[in-house]
């Protein structure tokens, strides 16, 4: 009784459109009051336990440091290098996009960051180099899924610290993904390209490719001191995230001048409400989470699935399916926050990787956020490209390069795995 009117009250919030934070919260009051006989007392109990975490931490730091190298000139000078390494490829701006992307990804650790820095310097871009809108979207949204992949990644912390996995392990097996998908999508953009007679621009001569290498230099380290840093055991990986501040801060203030005082605060303004989003949505999904352990939905999830196969290929499908039928009506966060707990067991009942699962569910639920009608990085394309969400079809290319490479790395295990190993050993 209890879990049915959690999800019935939860369910009908969310096709009203109320957003997912306050849909979950208000559920999980309603079950508390309706069914169980527990104090409300839990309520303020769980929303302060879910975020009292070290770890945590480096949630906020991640966006800031997005937020700083947007305003430093780091985005701008990666776009340009990335522009001298493939515009010349069929559909150069738009492969100029997704490299970035990959570059961006190992400072900012937020897909939303990404989608939203490089979207607002290449969207406008693309359209002026006949780019269809539509079009320019799709490849901004997809490739903003590689931010949280390649690391610093916000939703492997989270992850990490629901788990009690290593954080530095789970960071070093989201590379060979991040790479792998980056690829993929390069593949769709020059499959459309040349359908579509998308330009590509001259090939720059070395010594331009060299100049723009010096001008991003400053940039391009960035990974390799936060990654490097939490792999040698100097910080931890919410430290890193500080790291990532201070650098982006300096770099942005006193090698490339463009952080002026005035800036400063907007950008920690502009950081305080992207941060408080995923904030508020740990807090409620902590709620809806305790229910469903309380009443022992993951034990009912685990046998179900047991009975269904004892094949742990088929049922590694049948979770990621799963996984990719919530990304489409939940948000990927608070997706994360209830179905972490419900479908770890399962790591330990059929002895898989518990790095290797990690990866594949984040990237599952990853994928739900450029899936309408949920999907933020496509709300957030969308927005900039001035076009309607109902319009980017060419999204779902996309979308399968993705699937293809999630079933890659899901069946050949290596492929996650092989580097934390490595590293870790």
């Amino acid at each position: 009784m209890t879990l049915l009117v959690l999800f019935i009250v939860f369910v009908v919030f969310m096709f009203l459109g109320m957003p997912v934070a306050f849909a979950m919260g208000i559920a999980g009051l309603a079950a508390l009051i309706g069914t169980m006989d527990v104090p409300l007392l839990v309520v303020p109990q769980r929303l302060f336990a879910s975020v009292n975490s070290f770890t945590l931490m480096a949630v906020p730091f991640f966006i800031l440091a997005g937020y700083l190298m947007n305003s430093s000139g780091i985005t701008k000078r990666l776009v340009n290098f990335a522009r001298t390494l493939v515009g010349h490829l069929t559909g150069g701006l738009a492969q100029t996009n997704v490299l970035t992307s990959m570059f961006f990804a190992g400072i900012s650790g937020s897909a939303s960051a990404d989608a939203a820095a490089l979207g607002s310097t290449l969207i406008p871009a693309m359209k002026r180099d006949g780019y269809s809108a539509s079009f320019s979207a799709a490849v901004t949204a997809a490739s903003a899924t590689i931010g949280p992949i390649i690391p610093p990644s916000i939703v492997l912390v989270i992850y990490g610290s629901m788990t009690e996995l290593s954080i530095g392990e789970l960071f070093v097996a989201g590379i060979v993904p991040g790479i792998l998908i980056g690829i993929a999508q390069m593949v769709i953009v020059y499959i459309y390209a040349k359908k579509r007679n998308y330009k590509s621009e001259n090939r720059v001569p070395f010594s331009e490719v060299i100049q723009k290498l010096k001008e991003a230099f400053w940039a391009l380290i960035a990974p390799v001191v936060i990654l490097g840093g939490i792999l040698s055991g100097i910080f931890t990986a919410t430290e890193a995230g500080v790291i990532a501040c201070m650098y982006c801060f300096i770099i942005g203030a006193f090698v490339y001048k463009e952080i002026r005082i005035k800036d400063i605060r907007k950008i920690f303004l502009d950081a305080t409400v992207m941060t408080s989003v995923p904030i508020i949505i740990l807090g409620t999904a902590s709620i809806f989470g305790w229910i469903l352990a309380n009443q022992q939905f993951s034990s009912t999830i685990v046998n179900w699935i047991s009975n269904v196969t004892s094949n742990p290929n088929i049922i590694l499908l049948i979770v990621i399916t799963l996984l990719l039928v919530v990304g489409l009506f939940i948000e990927a966060m608070a997706a994360m926050i209830i179905f972490i707990p419900v479908l770890t067991p399962l790591v330990t009942t059929f002895g898989w990787d518990p790095i290797h699962f990690g990866l594949i569910f984040v990237i599952t639920m990853l994928i739900g956020t450029v899936t309408p009608p949920v999907g933020i990085q496509l709300y957030i394309a969308a927005s900039i490209a001035k076009v309607r969400v109902s319009k980017i079809s060419e999204i779902w290319a996309f979308v399968i390069a993705m699937l293809i490479v999630l079933l890659l790395i899901a069946y050949i295990p290596p492929l996650i795995t092989f580097l934390p190993s490595l590293l870790f050993s």
